[in-house]
């Protein structure tokens, strides 16, 4: 469990991955860009799970949008060792526009590989504005698991004074 551990003791959404030669370095660790992709991966096959896959975000005109990615690294990966990589809330704002996730890559064993803090905001695919998500999609954000260290973020969306 990562130091941001989990607020409620809820089980975090998850999906699994086997170390690929292709995610390798020159050192045959794997690539600090492998585990980024891990877990934007899990990410999406979250939003997937709950409905919103790639078609549907598209149908809508919106998506996530990165702002900010940290990545410790706690243990070495190999090649072929199978890997877990949680998602856990550790902020978001009232309006659902603005959130930021921990990640935790933990190994067969258990043992955190890395710990990736990401954050972020929805984005209107024609305005290349921020928006809040639909209802539904808040919803789903709103019952992940927390982490200890959750704080609520201010909202990403300007509101426009009215016109003259």
């Amino acid at each position: 469990m990562s130091e941001a551990g989990e607020a409620r003791g809820e089980e975090a959404f998850s999906w699994r991955f086997e170390v690929r030669w292709t995610d390798l370095d020159g050192n045959r660790h794997v690539r600090n860009t492998a585990f980024s992709e891990y877990a934007t991966h899990t990410r999406f096959r979250l939003m997937a799970a709950h409905g919103f896959d790639q078609a549907r975000l598209e149908a809508l005109r919106f998506g996530p949008v990165m702002m900010r990615e940290e990545v410790r690294y706690r243990r070495e990966v190999l090649f072929g060792d199978e890997l877990r990589v949680t998602v856990r809330c550790a902020g978001l704002s009232a309006d659902g526009s603005h959130w930021r996730v921990h990640q935790d890559v933990l190994r067969a064993d258990g043992k955190e590989a890395a710990l990736l803090t990401i954050q972020g905001g929805w984005i209107d695919l024609d305005t290349r504005r921020p928006i809040a998500p639909p209802g539904e999609l808040a919803a789903v954000l709103l019952s992940l698991p927390r982490t200890r260290d959750y704080e609520e973020l201010p909202s990403l969306v300007r509101r426009r004074s009215p016109g003259p």
